[in-house]
């Protein structure tokens, strides 16, 4: 299974300034993530990045990185442009993997290529699992996702979904447990290049969920189940400071 890891990586942050370089252990969080991506079967791992900044410190730590424009809104405007910047044909699988997630799980990257490859019929692949307390199923934060039979994409939200008509949530613990949405996708290069032309959904707007637009119109998500935890997403100053006292233990 050949495949490419792009990570976004923009300085731009409004909760935490200047995130990608970020020091854990001695270097940048995106050059954590890029380490971590390495140990994937990816044929390449690449950071595309606005900022010459990032550039330096993965070059200072054998990183590829592409400079991509200033101007994108969302991630995936920028990876398409990386597409196109490393001259990817139209069929090769790219994953998408978060610049703040160093401590993402390395099968997960592996399984999230690999189930795109084995459905011809789905444009983009992601992952999931199982919400096992009340409190994160009821947190707008935590987005979750239902599926069909085939382990295809039904619809992600923000709300506490599948709900039960007569307890709200409430009773508890579930069955069968709610699903809580992994943030790493699988593409191909061809489909996520075409991606950022599609017009946005009315619903992706209102629950601010990119992914709701490949459903919108009409493209298929496969989605790949773990029984673990992706690992920790660095979103505040308390992330990353928990994510320094789990390298500190690492080293």
């Amino acid at each position: 299974m050949r495949f490419t890891v792009l990570i976004p990586a923009r300085l731009a942050s409004t909760r935490l300034p200047n995130k990608p370089l970020a020091d854990l252990g001695g270097a940048p969080m995106v050059v954590r993530v890029a380490q971590r991506a390495q140990l994937s079967r990816a044929e390449n791992v690449v950071v595309a990045t606005d900022s010459q900044e990032v550039m330096d410190q993965c070059a200072r730590f054998n990183i590829q990185s592409v400079m991509t424009a200033t101007t994108h809104a969302s991630g995936s405007d920028r990876l398409a442009e990386a597409c196109t910047l490393l001259g990817l044909p139209d069929d090769a699988v790219v994953v998408n993997v978060q610049g703040d997630e160093p401590l993402i799980d390395v099968a997960l990257m592996d399984a999230v290529a690999q189930l795109l490859a084995d459905r011809p019929d789905c444009a983009m692949s992601t992952a999931a699992h199982a919400i096992d307390n009340l409190a994160d199923y009821m947190n707008p934060n935590v987005v979750k996702v239902v599926l069909d039979a085939r382990q295809t994409a039904m619809y992600f939200s923000r709300a506490p979904i599948p709900a039960a008509r007569d307890d709200a949530g409430q009773d508890w613990p579930r069955r069968p447990k709610p699903l809580r949405h992994v943030g790493i996708y699988g593409y191909r290069a061809g489909f996520l290049k075409a991606f950022p032309a599609l017009p946005p959904a009315p619903v992706e707007q209102l629950e601010c969920l990119e992914q709701l637009r490949a459903l919108w119109h009409g493209y298929k998500i496969a989605v790949h189940t773990t029984e673990r935890s992706p690992g920790i997403g660095v979103d505040t100053p308390e992330d990353l400071m928990a994510a320094r006292q789990l390298f500190s233990k690492l080293q």
